[in-house]
């Protein structure tokens, strides 16, 4: 596709996905929360959950949606709730899952707000980790799938302007 350089294949994102199910297996209780951080995560945590199935375990699901970016390639700062979960974190485990660890203010405000609705712990789980620009003490992820290019990606659920989250791959969208 034009103005797209793919970065990670399927094949190397599947592989993956089947090591870091069984890193959080091996680190989660068995009656964790996951609450995937919509949208772009929506691929990547379904695959993760079903991998995580296939460790035997399988955990409570829920969805929280939250935006900073608009149809913009660079956030706005500010993070919204749109979206909160509905089931009780309160006294439990929960993993948040999200697709890119860029700036930190969005898994900052997500375990933010987990542990002020009583979560016991939370643990944070990215496909890909951009650390360039982002401060040493900046937020952080527990269980990380790739680290990432300086450059903005789509695809496999991450998009620009709502396009590209169809694709099995993830690639670098060229400025053009």
């Amino acid at each position: 596709m034009a103005g797209l350089q793919p970065l990670f294949t399927s094949d190397a994102i599947a592989e993956r996905l089947e090591t870091l199910a069984g890193d959080i297996a091996s680190a989660m209780p068995k009656d964790f929360a996951a609450i995937a951080i919509l949208k772009g995560s929506f691929v990547f945590a379904a695959d993760l959950i079903r991998s995580l199935i296939a460790h035997d375990v399988n955990p409570e699901v829920d969805f929280m949606t939250l935006a900073s970016y608009g149809t913009g390639t660079v956030s706005s700062g500010e993070v919204k709730l749109l979206r909160d979960v509905e089931i009780p974190v309160a006294g439990r485990e929960v993993l948040l899952i999200d697709d890119i660890l860029d700036s930190g203010r969005t898994v900052a405000y997500a375990r933010r707000h987990m542990l002020e609705r009583g979560a016991k712990a939370v643990k944070v789980c990215v496909l890909l980790d951009k650390t360039s620009g982002r401060d040493s003490d900046a937020e952080h992820a527990d269980f990380v799938g790739f680290p990432c290019p300086p450059a903005f990606v789509v695809g496999y659920g991450m998009d620009h302007a709502h396009k590209f989250r169809g694709l099995p791959f993830i690639a670098v969208l060229s400025p053009s």
